[in-house]
């Protein structure tokens, strides 16, 4: 079992990190032998610094999660049932890193049982062949139960994940229900055409069900995801089999359940948990799968295009990694332009709009009839704004204000009210992130904020802010996935765009300006599939979301997530004694 958590993972972010014990938990567990900071060079340490007030919050005793464990096993055909090896693994409380729950270990085998059952629900069962408004009905009383069951789920969620409950209660979980009410809303919707021929013809396009759809879901956003994925693929009447991440299985199990208490029919949905190399790899190379949808690092997706193609060929949709440059131009309102950056940053997942705090950071009038999904998590997420090119006008009072920010970002129990961050996702991520911290250091940009640990147990890591970066700079041009912000310099609109297309990412952009013109040109030159001015984080439900270059194929969301559950098809039937043509 060890052997195999602790072997690289090739269908997820980063390599399995080994199960810890909760009595090792600890600086010396986390990072190495002697010393509590024994691996990390001194140099990094004389610039940390963190209120005590923080520090407090992330080292109070964890608060016990109002929430039972209900659902452990595989949803295979409509049942939960215990992998065909009888194998499990740990899921893990970034808190503490205590076990939380053991889960069922998918492989291979497993995937050959979902994948049968999907096969089955969509060639012989119900769920294609019923009206698209009964569909449409199914996906409405699901949206139903997750605000019926949104405590137990939020809980599940900030348990697994180590988000703060604030924003799952409030925040996540209502837009799983949203995406829901808006995919169900679609279904009944999608329809052909019929277009003129240039003869005795009639012509219909027909948009068909694709299949059974394999669908891979990350650690960072497990409910959204399942969302963003199993909503579309069902409206246009798919069966699926969705793989979740080993490091937070625990949620999309529980809504699966509810999808089944909505009403539907066996064998369309099956959640399958396990790892990378064998549940993964056998999805995404399984010629009984018609789809994949992948979310995850672009290094894994290449892996997964690898194997579809060597299978079935089967088409995939990926959305991947990020180095969003975030733009604050000269004529920028400083105080704004920082809180606004901070919260591009220094988050996990998106937040709901809330209209007070939109109208205390908002830059425009415009904005405050808009969504602003506000950040306020880990710095977990592939469209952080994570390059902060300022003006060099405003660069030096920009970053004395980002360092006070940052030092009075509150980091703790992601389950006590008041708590901004909590801890990463796992000790691999929270080492990974400290050795980037490193590297900025020793590549010569000033750290002027945080750069450690945050209490004594646990995968905390301090909000940490670097000077002086540079483009060549590891910091500036890798994805952290974790909360370091970086700020660069720069002093004219040509500059900065070059510079921020300069990425083999194209995930997001941000622009902090203004002069309309400056806007428009960026908006348009940035090579980006979505560029948000004056503002960041804005994801509703019908706005589609997708990179350019390495950041992934295909969007998600909106309408255009329907195109990627459906196949067209030309039907030509010819006419005789037309009346007319």
């Amino acid at each position: 079992m060890a052997a195999r958590r602790a072997a690289s993972s090739i269908l997820s972010r980063r390599p399995i990190p080994r199960p810890v014990a909760a009595s090792s938990i600890g600086e010396s567990a986390l990072l190495g032998a002697g010393s509590a900071r024994g691996w990390l060079p001194g140099a990094l340490h004389r610039f940390s610094s963190a209120p005590a007030a923080a520090a407090a919050a992330a080292t109070e005793e964890p608060i016990q999660p109002p929430v039972d464990v209900k659902y452990t096993k595989l949803l295979i055909n409509g049942n939960f049932v215990d992998a065909a090896s009888g194998r499990t693994f740990a899921t893990v409380d970034p808190r503490t890193g205590d076990v939380i729950a053991h889960v069922a270990e998918g492989d291979a085998e497993d995937i050959n049982r979902a994948v049968a059952a999907a096969r089955r629900a969509f060639d012989e069962g119900p769920w294609p062949r019923m009206t698209a408004y009964e569909r449409c009905r199914v996906l409405l009383r699901f949206a139903d139960l997750i605000e019926q069951h949104a405590e137990e789920i939020a809980a599940l969620e900030t348990w697994d994940g180590g988000k703060t409950l604030e924003q799952t209660r409030g925040m996540e979980v209502p837009m799983v229900a949203r995406y829901m009410r808006y995919y169900a809303g679609w279904a009944d919707k999608i329809h052909g055409l019929v277009v003129p021929a240039d003869g005795p013809h009639h012509v219909q396009v027909l948009h068909e069900p694709i299949g059974v759809a394999g669908q891979i879901i990350p650690w960072n956003f497990p409910l959204l995801m399942f969302a963003w994925k199993v909503g579309p693929a069902l409206a246009c009447g798919n069966a699926v089999v969705l793989k979740t991440a080993e490091q937070t299985p625990l949620s999309a199990l529980f809504v699966a359940s509810l999808l089944h208490e909505a009403g539907l029919p066996e064998g369309v949905l099956n959640v399958v948990s396990g790892f990378g190399p064998t549940a993964g790899a056998a999805l995404c190379s399984h010629m009984g799968v018609d789809k994949l949808a992948f979310t995850g690092s672009t290094g894994t997706g290449k892996i997964v295009l690898e194997l579809a193609a060597r299978s079935n060929l089967k088409p995939v949709t990926l959305e991947l990694g990020g180095k969003s440059p975030f733009i604050v131009m000269d004529d920028a309102d400083v105080d704004q332009a920082v809180e606004l950056a901070h919260r591009a940053l220094f988050f996990n997942q998106v937040c709901r709009y809330v209209h007070d705090v939109l109208r205390a950071i908002a830059l425009l009038a415009t904005s405050f009839d808009s969504f602003l999904w506000f950040v306020l998590e880990q710095g977990q997420c592939c469209c952080a704004g994570s390059r902060t090119f300022v003006h060099e006008r405003v660069y030096d009072e920009f970053v004395e204000k980002s360092k006070a920010r940052a030092l009075n970002r509150v980091v703790g129990d992601p389950f006590r009210r008041g708590v901004e961050q909590g801890p990463q996702i796992d000790g691999e991520q929270f080492k990974k992130i400290l050795r980037y911290v490193q590297s900025g250091v020793d590549s010569g940009a000033t750290l002027v904020a945080g750069g450690d640990r945050a209490g004594s147990r646990g995968f905390y890591i301090q909000p940490t802010v670097f000077a002086d970066v540079k483009d060549e700079m590891k910091i500036a041009q890798e994805e952290i996935f974790g909360p370091v912000q970086t700020i660069l310099k720069f002093s004219t609109v040509e500059e900065v765009v070059r510079r921020a297309n300069d990425s083999p990412y194209g995930l997001a952009a941000g622009v902090f300006t203004q002069r309309l013109d400056a806007a428009n040109t960026m908006a348009r030159a940035l090579r980006v599939g979505t560029v948000w001015v004056n503002t960041y984080d804005v994801f509703d439900a019908a706005v589609p979301f997708g990179g350019y270059k390495m950041s992934g194929v295909g969007r998600e969301k909106g309408v255009y997530s329907l195109r990627n559950y459906l196949q067209t098809k030309a039907v030509v039937t010819p006419i005789k004694d037309a009346a007319w043509l």
